[in-house]
This record gives structure tokens, C-alpha cells and sequence, in this order.
């Protein structure tokens, strides 16, 4: 389990290349013998992907002394939570070092895209890759907790792609993409794209060893968005603001939303587009081409 956040980051987790996938799309059966006392029973279970199984034996107090050690145990896990936090992002941003250092001898620019689901991150790298595919070389790191069905769009619309898998997680971090790019081993000079959990909350806190990270949010999530999620935000070195042909048809105030963003983030880029009509994608790939060129 993830000590930072609680999601079940770590335990059952899968990296699968596109040509992989039929090998690890397999159920199967195993059998847990339980001892309880002086009796045993067996039980079969069915699985798709990794699993975790959790077996926790009941605690049981007397009469009387139950407040007594809840009341010790409450105050014991406070501090122990804050010290295993504090110890898992400091890995974390050890391992995000070592990835941003490979990054560097190899020339790779790696962007880490975030955002709530549905947001647009994937139509978005589909049409870059598409658009941009001829003039640089572009490779995608996948994150979704089941299938891989936006791998495969990527693969389709061009890239070599690894989709990772992360199972009750709710976040990339920095070990998944060192496992991630010794899979799918991107070129010398070459651009990673690594899509993140559609999430804005947890992936905030976790660095990748990205060389930037972009914020993309759809015009149909309301202007908010930054001081709800303002870590996000304030992490964040580019904001796409996607959909935006679905304007008129929206109560939505653009300057009221990156009012709000630059309350959080003062240095956040701006880019409006539609993926959908091409609006404003001109002024993102100028960026991506005189940010990494």
C-alpha cells in the first residue's frame, strides 16, 4: 500500500508492451489452504491481472481495556504515518533524480501530462503524434489502473508505446517510469510522453523526473478547477485548456479560470485548444518544437 496517499500502488502493478498484452490477458486459479484452530478449509480464486490478498488476524481486547488501546493506537499511528510519508516521497524524489539524470545523458524530454478523466490527455497525444510525428521522434509511457485501451490508441495513431498498469494505484511514480523506459527504451534525442492516472490529486505530489509537467483541463469542468486542486496547479509548468469549441454552448469564463490559475501558479503557460477542430494546436506544437529542438 502506498503510504502517502493509501492506494495499493505497489503490489500489483503491470507493464505491457502493445505485442505483450495477449500473454498477460489470462485468467487463472489458485487455491488458499486456512488454518483456524484445529481445522483447515481450501478456497479457489479467479484472477485477471496481479492481485493482492490481505489476511488479518482479529484483535481482541478485554472488557473495559478496548478505549485504552484504541486510544494507544490512535496516537501511535499518527506518528508513524507522518515519518513513512515523509520516508516515500524522499525515495521517490531519490529515484525521480536518478531518472531525470538518465533523461539528460540520453537527451530525452520527458513531459509528465495530468489531469481529472476525460479531460482529453490521450485525443491530445494521439493528434501530436499524428501532427508532429515526421519532425520528432515520440515515445509514451501509458498510466491507467485496468485495460489497455489508450496504449493501443497510441500505438495506432503512431508511437511506441508501454502501458502500465497500476491496479488499485492512483498515481505513477518514479520507480514505475525506471521500469517503464528499460522496457520500452526510447532513443537518444527523443521526446517521452508519459500519461499519467487521471487524477488531480495524488499525482501532485509524486515526481517522475519529468522536464516539465502539463495540467490539461477540459472547459466542461468549470473554472475552479485550480484552487480546488491547487497543488496540481502549482506544480504544473503549462496548462492546456482543451474543448474549447464547446464555448458557446458552456456557462464558462476563461479569464476567470486562469485568474484563478495564476492565483496558484503565477509562471503557468497557457495554451487554448480544440483536438478536436485543430484550434490552437499550432501555438502548442511551436512550444513542444522550441522547447525541445
Amino acid at each position: 500500500m502506498c503510504s502517502t496517499c493509501g492506494c495499493e500502488s505497489t503490489d500489483s502493478i503491470g507493464y505491457f508492451l502493445p505485442e505483450e498484452v495477449n500473454l498477460h490477458q489470462h485468467s487463472f486459479q489458485h487455491l488458499h489452504t486456512h488454518k483456524h484452530g484445529n481445522e483447515e478449509h481450501s478456497h479457489a480464486h479467479e484472477h485477471t491481472y496481479a492481485h493482492v490478498h490481505r489476511h488479518e488476524t482479529p484483535q481482541h481486547t478485554h472488557e473495559g481495556e478496548e478505549n485504552q488501546h484504541h486510544a494507544e493506537s490512535h496516537q501511535h499511528s499518527h506518528g508513524l504515518e507522518i515519518k513513512i510519508e515523509q520516508d516515500v516521497l524522499q525515495r521517490n524524489n531519490l529515484l525521480a533524480e536518478r531518472n531525470r539524470g538518465y533523461f539528460e545523458a540520453k537527451n530525452i524530454f520527458a513531459l509528465n501530462l495530468v489531469s481529472s478523466p476525460g479531460s482529453g490527455k490521450t485525443s491530445l497525444l494521439e493528434k501530436t503524434i499524428k501532427d508532429l510525428g515526421a519532425e520528432m521522434k515520440i515515445f509514451v509511457i501509458e498510466g491507467d489502473q485496468q485495460t489497455m485501451n489508450d496504449a493501443n490508441r497510441i500505438q495506432q495513431a503512431g508511437a511506441p508505446v508501454i502501458q502500465i498498469n497500476t491496479g488499485n494505484g492512483c498515481h505513477l511514480d518514479s520507480d514505475m517510469i525506471h521500469k517503464a523506459v528499460k522496457k520500452l527504451m526510447p532513443t537518444d534525442n527523443s521526446i517521452l510522453m508519459i500519461e499519467n492516472v487521471g487524477n488531480l490529486v495524488c499525482p501532485a505530489l509524486f515526481d517522475l523526473g519529468e522536464n516539465k509537467r502539463v495540467v490539461v483541463i477540459s472547459v466542461t469542468e468549470g473554472e475552479d478547477k485550480p484552487i480546488k486542486y491547487p497543488a496540481m496547479f502549482r506544480s504544473a509548468d503549462v496548462c492546456v485548456i482543451n474543448k474549447i469549441d464547446l464555448l458557446p454552448y458552456l456557462d464558462f469564463d476563461m479569464n476567470k479560470m486562469k485568474n484563478f490559475a495564476l492565483q496558484v501558479n503565477k509562471n503557468l503557460k497557457f495554451f487554448d485548444v480544440s483536438v478536436k477542430t485543430g484550434e490552437g494546436l499550432n501555438d502548442w506544437y511551436s512550444w513542444l518544437k522550441t522547447t525541445v529542438l
